[in-house]
């Protein structure tokens, strides 16, 4: 046996700072460690050094290299084969529909088409759509803004996760900012109001243990048994859509006990009076608001009173983490300017880990005109700003738009070119039958930029290959902390990949534009993103963020050292310059519920599966691991299931006028007793691919079959959670 020791060759590797773009308030410091010999990234870790993401990752990002180097990556343009219609596809058969195609004739057929388009029907016929597939500023909007605004496109109004409660942010605040995830450490009483914190918002996680560890409380409310719930002190199984009447019971305890901060309220609230009116009225009570919202009256008192009298009788503030959720039905914008208005009325501010956190995303300064360029319309053919289109109708815009009748004045030309990017629109847009039935219209050009075969992959005409956060190199603030960060490139693309940024200045140029902002490298739409008079930004600039990953927003701190939002009149940016208590919020039963309660009695929600970025990670093996639990599943409760002679397991049919789905029931009973995570009169199903075959009827349907495309009271947003169903155990042919 030889005495020669073997020396095991170690590669050599370069460490790059990163930031998950992904849909998360948590916005990750990461830090990529890449094989400088193979160019390949060979781990994904948190980056210690961010004061709020801390150096772990979620459950999703910590399996990252397989999504960026998994085998069914999209990395080369691709053309519908001559004669193949446009439809569901089963996973496995996408490349016998597309053929690859170069870059260049991608590009030359997508600016042929689009010309033609536009020239036959004018240009607000074609319809960008994307949302938040990432959060960068450069991703999120920059170049791809300027090439639609430029060719006269319609303008897409952003709805459909966050607009009610962003509009019920600014409405009562004036500024999108709230209580910093670090504080909640301080906190005696934390309210997780529709937040399933330890689902979709793991960092904050940590600092609200710290809290419980010092003798704070978790109260969750949520008309789901969330892993968050599962964890919290006291959970109030709230009944869907009536958030905003708990809230009014909450005021009503408070303002009948005079438990209100009276002094605050002089200094830095207008329209006490009128609200203190409203909130008194019996209606308001929590003897009468206990039906309604199946939270028992003297729950809603004691947690009232609890939230109230946090300060004087812990030493330390109450906070609400309220999330998205209950602003997703049809009084949804409403209840969420009720739950903004509580903080106000007892004076958490003004203690560091007391008031409210929706979104810090209005905190960041980034001069999004400079980026997104909203003049180039008057550029355009059309010469003025183009139509608006929500896109939370998209069903409506590709199936009705430019049909009706020319006096209504709203309409403009029908929907003839469709380009998708940021966004799997026939997974997550409510009304998915008619979003269906557009998209496999023969007469709509669809262009689709993505990562991946999605659900609306299947319906494209070309696509296009999109990189992963890998791939690109972005700036990004978040919503869910205050620290702006640069996004370092870790990787060359794979394949033929293009971001954003390349992929629209070059569509810009097959169209003839000639406008200079077109040839805007990367580095300089950093620079003017970050081209702000904000003091907020003092100090944050392209260089000083490469060499430190991540620089605090320079918020205003008192005498104290701390930085306390809205403890005094000089953070509102409201008209009055004061916390807005008017107009007065009002609980309204959502339509679909006094319409459709007789056919259609089971309240549905569509659920955000935990593993899963919305229907980004769906199609991965792994985390379809970690959600096996939910895979093809109703939840139902079995006072429900019992009458309708339905048992664990049992496939069964949810429908309503819209459409149809078929699951397997999952009823939970021990000792006789439920022991699932729904309530009495509620039903939920996860989110998932239509094509991963959640629907056991093989429709290529999924839990958007059933959703509506209603708006919101405020903020033009979807109600996924207004939603009736029916559920009858499906029947079996022979």
């Amino acid at each position: 046996m030889s005495n020669i020791p073997v020396i095991l060759a170690v590669p050599a590797t370069k460490v790059v700072h990163a930031v998950c773009s992904h849909d998360c308030p948590d916005s990750c410091s990461v830090l990529i460690t890449v094989d400088t010999e193979t160019k390949r990234a060979i781990k994904i870790q948190g980056d210690p050094t961010h004061p709020v993401t801390r150096g772990f990752l979620c459950g999703k990002v910590a399996k990252y290299l397989d999504h960026v180097y998994s085998p069914d990556r999209l990395l080369y343009p691709m053309r519908r084969k001559l004669g193949i219609r446009k439809g569901a596809l089963k996973q496995g058969r996408e490349h016998e529909v597309f053929e690859r195609i170069s870059w260049d004739e991608a590009l030359d057929h997508i600016a042929s088409r689009l010309q033609s388009i536009s020239n036959e029907f004018g240009p607000e016929s074609i319809l960008p759509y994307s949302y938040a597939g990432t959060i960068g500023q450069l991703g999120y909007g920059s170049m791809d803004r300027r090439f639609f605004h430029r060719l006269g496109a319609s303008q897409l109004d952003r709805t459909i996760c966050a607009s009610a409660g962003g509009a019920a942010l600014l409405s009562v605040y004036g500024i999108k900012l709230g209580t910093p995830p670090q504080d909640f450490a301080h906190a005696g009483l934390i309210i997780a109001w529709g937040a399933n914190i330890h689902g979709n918002n793991i960092h904050l996680w940590p600092f609200i243990e710290d809290a419980r560890r010092a003798g704070a409380k978790l109260v969750v409310i949520d008309p789901y048994r969330t892993r968050t719930a599962a964890l919290a002190d006291e959970h109030l199984a709230i009944n869907p859509g009536t958030d905003g009447l708990l809230a009014l019971a909450m005021m009503h305890v408070i303002l009948r006990d005079g438990l209100e901060d009276q002094q605050y309220i002089a200094a830095n609230t207008q329209g006490f009076e009128a609200l203190r009116e409203h909130a008194l009225q019996p209606q308001h009570a929590p003897e009468a608001a206990a039906g309604t919202t199946g939270i028992d009256a003297d729950a809603i008192t004691r947690l009232a009173r609890a939230y109230a009298t946090c300060q004087c009788s812990t030493g330390n503030p109450a906070v609400i983490r309220l999330n998205y959720g209950i602003q997703r039905s049809e009084n949804g914008g409403t209840a969420a300017r009720a739950i903004c208005m509580l903080p106000l009325l007892i004076g958490a501010w003004q203690h560091r880990g007391g008031g409210l956190q929706l979104s810090t995303s209005g905190s960041f300064p980034f001069n999004s005109e400079a980026l997104q360029r909203p003049d180039l319309m008057h550029a355009s053919p059309l010469q003025r700003a183009a139509r608006i289109v929500n896109m939370s109708e998209l069903g409506q815009a590709l199936t009705t738009l430019g049909k009706a009748p020319a006096n209504l004045g709203t309409d403009g030309p029908p929907v003839k070119a469709l380009f998708v990017y940021n966004s799997n629109a026939a997974a997550v847009a409510p009304n998915q039958n008619d979003v269906l039935r557009g998209l496999r219209r023969d007469d709509l050009f669809t262009v689709v930029h993505e990562q991946f075969f999605t659900d609306t992959a299947d319906y494209a005409d070309i696509l296009l290959p999109a990189p992963t956060f890998f791939e690109t190199k972005d700036v990004q603030g978040a919503y869910g902390h205050l620290f702006v960060q640069v996004s370092e490139q870790a990787i060359a693309p794979l394949g033929e990949v293009r971001n954003n940024v390349a992929l629209f200045s070059a569509l810009a140029k097959r169209m003839g534009f000639q406008d200079a902002c077109f040839d805007d490298s990367v580095d300089h739409l950093i620079d003017q993103a970050l081209d702000s008079q904000s003091q907020w930004f003092t100090g944050i600039d392209r260089t000083s963020l490469e060499r430190e990953g991540h620089i605090p927003l320079q918020l205003p701190i008192n005498h104290n050292g701390d930085s306390l939002p809205f403890s005094d009149a000089s953070w509102f940016r409201t008209p009055s310059g004061k916390g807005e208590l008017t107009p007065v919020p009002d609980f309204v039963a959502p339509r679909e519920s006094r319409a459709h309660a007789n056919a259609y009695p089971l309240e549905f929600l569509p659920r955000k599966a935990d593993n899963y970025m919305n229907s980004t990670f769906a199609n991965h093996a792994g985390h379809q691991r970690m959600e096996a639990r939910t895979a093809g599943i109703l939840e139902m409760n079995v006072a429900d299931a019992a009458p309708r002679g339905i048992v664990n397991g049992d496939e069964v049919d949810i429908f309503n006028a819209r459409g149809r789905i078929r699951l397997h029931a999952h009823v939970s009973v021990v000792n006789g007793q439920d022991a699932g995570r729904v309530g009495a009169g509620v039903v939920a199903a996860r989110l998932d691919w239509s094509k991963l075959g959640g629907d056991l009827s093989g429709a290529g349907a999924n839990v958007n079959a059933l959703t509506s495309e209603t708006l919101t009271d405020i903020g033009g947003g979807a109600t996924f959670y207004s939603t009736l169903v029916e559920v009858r155990k499906a029947e079996r042919h022979a």
